[in-house]
């Protein structure tokens, strides 16, 4: 069942990649480079989630990150 999910994953990435891609100008090397790290972050973060449920999300690694500076200025 979870190779279907990822099949769909794919499939989803795939085809906005088919979309967006044509519509950045040739020149815009930069935006090209950001676009597709962006894309591997998310296609990577909505496997792993797939497969790893219960791994915390940004928010819990936000709050890890800025808890002791919270505490400081309490």
């Amino acid at each position: 069942m979870k190779l279907v999910i990822l099949f769909g994953i794919i499939v989803v990435t795939v085809l906005v990649t088919l979309y967006t891609w044509p519509k950045i100008a040739k020149d815009q090397h930069k935006e090209k480079r950001s676009y597709i790290v962006l894309m591997l972050c998310g296609f990577v973060l909505s496997v792993l989630l797939m497969y790893f449920p219960k791994l915390p999300g940004p928010t819990e690694l936000i709050d890890w990150i800025f808890e002791p500076m919270a505490r400081v200025l309490e």
